[in-house]
């Protein structure tokens, strides 16, 4: 007869405690889980990821529904245990339920430190620790306003990070000299600090924070020195305390956490803890590696293998703010018995330090160049003499031995216990193990058996070139990756077949190109419609199905479940009569929130779903058409005034943004597109950061393209130089059709351009006359087609039902 194990938390380390669990014993135990969140596991590592906009909520689910169902867990969401009851074996949950157990897990985690100053408690004052905190921080930074993160550590810095990639200004407050003083030494926080300045993140050392200002909700935060910093949001990021609430009620053994033995067991034996709420031999835990550790013992010793023991081990850290290479392990203060080997770049904006002590490294500080860590580390864990290697230790693991090796041979050269994932605790032999046992030739299939790369990515490398040690000429980074799993066939060739079969509709080209499932999925779908429109402007019918929820109602929905609507201003222009328009809209419709965007437009949020046609109506009177906020085309043409009005101005840049837009307007491209013209060198709309943007100068047009602002921060690539605003818009034009005939969907054009090389389309576009007015023909072409407003369309009654709100059915009554 199965036992029953009851868990208490859902977090990542339960989590991987059942994985480990249902491996070895699958038919062990019945599990039941009580979380006190309202959804499934989640990998917290990559919050901030999803903070910043480089992923959403579902890219970071480690076990969704289908999961628990498969294995037989019963998972009860949003229910948080009220009690347990240790003599009859029970817990209790606020919402009433009670579940006995044989085995219990605790795995409550923990909770963030709010500092105990006055205002502490105002609206506006957030932590740092779950996706509910998340989620209030990206509805604050709606506003773009200003933020304070309190806490210079490696949450409040990711925290930073990604308010920052959201639009608000953010300050950070760190009480020590030295951000990161517990992972990073002055020198490698100096580096960091101007890194983060550099990208218009105010930092504030030595900071004590005396009182949040504000009376209803935050206004401010005031430091004991009497300095004022402005702020809507509050971050707090100092720390956590191990949640040790429920099991000190219980009458277990605590301290700074619960305590337990090496085997995860508590002072009651049928009773285990995990996680962060945990304490060992007098120590708590935060990072991840260590906690999948306790996860694998205890996971042991419920399947029947009392030798499990959890060892402390030093773990490294490496911040997850894109751009930003950071790697630290060990100790690395000062002392007289120690000696330490650094090595600076200056111009390369690396920094590297060893600590030694008797001739074994005990610390390690690398900054800007990471990729040595796990070599480093190894030899740090196991305690390795240096004393032959020292002269070139410094310089890693490809320069031991005499001549340097390729990357390759580094790697290949590592000892088989080496740790090549610190997320996922995954070591060098269970990677190469899982690759030739499973023979697994794909990154992708790597991460899905070993997980190895797939949380915060940092070890990408270290794993492709582990790949390529093991599987020698095997190993193709660049195979080809199918759209999906519907196909075998790369977006590339794809795209080639289209046209050479001349295929016109997604159930010919499914059938032709021998498709896995009978209607594709959402992967393969929306990018087959994109190509096909793209393709065969005039014959094939855009695909309503295969469009995502906002491209199919045509306006961008909120995490209420209401819309919102951006009407085009050609070129960030508009005149009194179009703003009464929109101020009547709102007034009529009751719209909760209008504000301006980044691109120059005005943003109407809050619009029921159903109120979207009228809206679209009453805009459309006033000569609006959509400003397709939502789609995967062309959305802004950012200005500034030029020669109309500045004094430095040396083109007409209103008058050229209004024309390209208006010219390129409705055209879907694979993904969107984001202009500005800049009227002279100053760059006050920002062209310099755009996928395609002009800087005017005396003598014409120079065209940049290929930047980007978001996730990733780029500065655009130089296309050319032109005399007259008809070659520069024929520039453009062709520059744009290129992308839209060669990029695969969903790839912005800073990544399309670097994939096939700046040169290419410097080749095609500056150098190659009559392909640049080939692509300027086709794009003509297809705008004949493309530039219908939906707004309009929909008014008039296309796909009507989409906007019927759904029957509700006040009374039910029987049958009979």
């Amino acid at each position: 007869m199965k036992q029953k194990l009851v868990i208490i938390g859902n977090g990542m380390v339960p989590g991987r405690m059942l994985e480990h669990l249902f491996e070895v014993a699958p038919d062990a135990y019945d599990v039941t889980i009580f979380n006190a969140e309202p959804r499934v596991n989640y990998d917290r590592i990559m919050l901030s990821p999803v903070l910043s906009g480089c992923k959403t909520f579902d890219d970071i689910v480690i076990h969704g529904d289908g999961w628990y169902v498969e294995h037989g867990v019963m998972l009860y969401k949003g229910h948080r245990i009220a009690a347990i009851d240790r003599a009859a074996k029970t817990v209790t949950s606020e919402h009433g339920e009670t579940v006995p157990y044989d085995k219990l897990v605790i795995a409550t985690g923990s909770n963030p430190f709010i500092i105990p100053v006055p205002g502490h408690d105002l609206p506006g004052v957030l932590s740092y620790r779950d996706l509910d905190d998340v989620e209030a921080m990206l509805l604050a930074a709606q506003s773009r306003e200003k933020a304070v993160v309190i806490g210079g550590g490696l949450l409040g810095l990711e925290a930073a990070a990604g308010l920052k990639e959201r639009g608000m200004d953010v300050t950070v407050l760190h009480l020590m000299p030295t951000l990161m003083e517990r992972q990073l030494d002055p020198s490698a926080g100096h580096l960091l600090r101007h890194e983060l300045e550099s990208r218009s993140i105010d930092i504030v050392t030595e900071a004590h924070s005396a009182r949040i200002l504000g009376d209803a909700k935050v206004t401010g935060v005031e430091l004991k020195d009497g300095t004022v910093i402005d702020a809507s949001l509050i971050v707090m990021a100092v720390g956590i305390q191990p949640n040790i609430a429920l099991a000190q009620d219980a009458g277990l053994e605590v301290d700074r956490g619960i305590v337990c033995s090496p085997t995860m067991a508590t002072s009651d034996p049928d009773i285990f803890a995990v996680g962060e709420c945990v304490e060992v031999d007098g120590r708590v835990y935060g990072l991840v590696a260590p906690l999948y550790e306790m996860a694998r013992v205890l996971a042991g010793h419920l399947s029947g293998d009392p030798s499990q023991r959890f060892n402390h081990a030093e773990t490294p850290t490496r911040l997850k703010v894109t751009g930003i290479d950071l790697y630290s392990a060990g100790d690395f203060a000062e002392g007289d018995d120690r000696e330490e080997i650094v090595l600076r770049d200056a111009a390369a904006g690396i920094y590297k330090r060893l600590i030694l002590k008797d001739n074994r490294i005990i610390g390690v500080v690398l900054y800007g160049e990471t990729a040595d860590g796990s070599w480093f580390y190894d030899l740090m864990k196991k305690g390795t003499d240096i004393s032959e290697m020292r002269d070139t230790l410094i310089f890693g693991p490809a320069y031991q031995g005499g001549a340097p090796l390729d990357p390759t041979a580094a790697v290949a050269a590592l000892p088989l216990d080496a740790e090549i994932c610190g997320c996922n605790g995954v070591c060098k032999g269970t990677i190469v193990e899982a690759i030739t046992s499973k023979r697994l030739t794909s990154l992708d299939e790597v991460r899905a058996h070993t997980k190895a790369s797939a949380s915060c990515g940092t070890c990408t490398g270290l794993v492709e070139g582990l790949m390529a040690a093991t599987l020698g000429d095997a190993f193709n980074p660049n195979a080809v990756k199918p759209i999906c799993a519907c196909t075998d066939l790369s977006h590339n060739d794809v795209r080639r077949l289209i046209r050479a079969k001349e295929l016109k509709s997604i159930p010919a080209l499914m059938q032709a190109l021998e498709w896995k499932s009978s209607g594709g999925c959402a992967k393969c779908r929306p990018a087959l419609n994109y190509y096909l429109v793209c393709d065969w402007p005039d014959e094939y019918a855009d695909d309503y199905q295969s469009r995502f929820i906002n491209e199919r109602v045509h306006a961008n929905i909120q995490k209420d479940g209401t819309y919102s609507v951006v009407p085009r201003m050609w070129g960030g222009q508009t005149t009194a009569d179009e703003l009464r328009a929109i101020a009547d809209c709102v007034d009529k419709f009751g719209i909760p929130t209008v504000k301006v965007t980044g691109g120059q437009r005005i943003d109407m949020l809050g619009i029921r779903k159903e109120d979207l046609p009228a809206v679209w109506a009453d805009l459309g009177r006033a000569g609006f058409v959509s400003g397709h906020a939502y789609a995967k085309g062309l959305r802004t043409v950012k200005t500034c005034v030029g020669t109309d009005w500045c004094r430095f101005g040396t083109q007409d840049s209103t008058g050229f943004g209004v024309r390209i837009e208006k010219f390129m307007w409705g055209s879907w491209t694979p993904a969107k597109v984001k202009m500005a013209v800049s009227g002279c060198p100053r760059n006050c709309s920002e062209a310099t950061c755009k996928d395609v943007g002009v800087i005017c100068v005396d003598s014409g047009y120079e065209i940049h393209f290929a930047g980007a602002a978001g996730l990733d921060i780029k500065g655009t690539e130089v296309l050319g130089h032109v005399k007259t605003e008809d070659e520069a818009l024929e520039h453009i034009v062709a520059l744009v059709q290129m992308y839209r005939e060669q990029g695969h969907y969903l790839e912005r054009i800073y990544k399309w351009a670097r994939r096939i090389g700046y040169d290419e389309v410097r080749r095609q576009i500056m150098d190659d006359a009559s392909a640049r007015k080939a692509y300027f023909a086709r794009f003509v072409f297809s705008q004949k087609f493309a530039q219908v407003d939906p707004w309009s369309e929909r008014v008039s009654g296309k796909d009507k039902h989409e906007f019927k709100p759904m029957a509700t059915i006040d009374t039910l009554q029987a049958a009979e």
